[in-house]
């Protein structure tokens, strides 16, 4: 199919080229291909390499629930007493999948449905809209942070382009976004919806950190000490992932750590978009309806020295259906000073101290890579 050059099936994007100098280019709009029947995919999203790992189902069952087991969050909110036990067996289990995988689904969070429900509503509102009227309810800000409607870590006229469209804003601190066309005006109440669920992800993120470091034998706050209540950084990221020609040649991501304390995950439409590289083979992990998802970034692998890591992932498409994830990425502040734990049992420290918005710099700057080459910012 031929596209036309009307401005109506292009994100516009900028870049500063090899020789240090500012360049725009045009990114062709996926779901607006998808929308025109699309039959054959473009060369500029042919992204799979040939010698790539191979790619291994894994299917959720009985016989496998110990080997990616789900965390009961209500479970690792019991106190000590006469249900202590099954909050330590809980925690056993959490030490274990996140060690193992760099990530972990979740059940029983307190996180509504009813705000997971209008969390839908609202980012299909935006995406059910054309073209021309997403472009007049939300405008595009391109810095390191890729905040706004399009497709980011764009570098080059000829580089290959992943199948999304995404839509990226900062919901904390509220003050990040001031004055930024960021926050769609269709549907109207957008931001409203998605600040309650933020706020809502807050909390379970918090109680998360503190599991998590106990779940080391480490002590509770060592983690959370560093999210500021009011300071620290909440990215939103929808991507929108449609239907796509030939899924065995494209990808809806490229595969990255994501650079972040917690990343945290909800999904509409179809599921075995999300695949993690493990023991040199792409994975897709099992993700059950009406469960969240929750990864280690690159941040919560320094703070742990290494105990946690990020894990090196991807999201694959799909032939004949379209796929929609919210992700957020919880962050100290940018300018609080990060560094691992003492931990004895571990010997020497693995990382440095950093500044996070330093961190942040060099991971945007850098990506996408071929492989986990961020962290070693931080690496002594």
């Amino acid at each position: 199919m031929e596209i036309k050059e009307d401005g109506n099936c292009f994100h516009e994007t900028k870049f500063i080229d090899q020789h240090g100098l500012l360049r725009t280019t045009k990114v062709p709009v996926v779901q607006q291909l998808a929308r025109n029947g699309l039959k054959h995919l473009p060369d500029r999203f042919i992204n799979v390499p040939l010698d790539q790992p191979v790619v291994s189902s894994f299917v959720l069952d009985a016989s496998q629930s110990q080997t990616f087991p789900i965390i009961d969050v209500a479970q690792l909110r019991i106190g000590p007493g006469s249900e202590g036990l099954g909050r330590a067996e809980e925690l056993v289990k959490l030490a274990s999948v996140a060690k193992e995988w760099g990530m972990f689904l979740i059940i029983n969070h307190g996180i509504e449905d009813s705000v997971l429900r209008d969390v839908e509503d609202v980012v299909r509102g935006f995406f059910g809209l054309s073209f021309e009227e997403k472009k007049l309810s939300v405008g595009s800000y391109m810095n390191v942070d890729n905040m706004g409607y399009g497709q980011n870590f764009v570098r080059s006229e000829n580089q290959r382009l992943s199948w999304i469209d995404r839509l990226a804003m900062k919901a904390a601190p509220k003050e990040a976004s001031e004055g930024l066309l960021v926050w769609p005006q269709n549907p109207a109440n957008f931001r409203q919806v998605m600040e309650k669920y933020v706020e809502e992800a807050r909390k379970v993120c918090n109680h998360l950190l503190e599991a998590l470091a106990e779940s080391l034998s480490l002590e509770k706050h060592v983690f959370l000490q560093n999210f500021d209540s009011k300071k620290s950084e909440i990215n939103v990221r929808v991507n929108y992932y449609p239907p796509c020609p030939r899924p065995d040649l494209s990808l809806g991501i490229t595969p990255h750590s994501d650079g972040s304390g917690l990343t945290f995950l909800t999904q509409f439409g179809a599921t075995g978009g999300l695949q993690v590289l493990k023991d040199n083979k792409w994975v897709t992990v099992p993700w059950p309806q009406n469960t969240l998802l929750v990864g280690v970034g690159d941040l919560l692998e320094i703070m742990s020295n290494g105990r946690l890591r990020s894990p090196w992932h991807r999201v694959a498409t799909l032939a004949d259906v379209e796929r929609i994830s919210v992700t957020l990425f919880y962050n100290p502040p940018s300018q609080a000073e990060i560094e691992p734990v003492n931990d004895e049992g571990l010997g020497n420290k693995s990382y440095k101290k950093v500044i996070v918005g330093e961190y942040m710099r060099n991971y945007y700057k850098i990506s996408p890579t071929i492989d986990k080459v961020a962290i070693n910012f931080a690496k002594i």
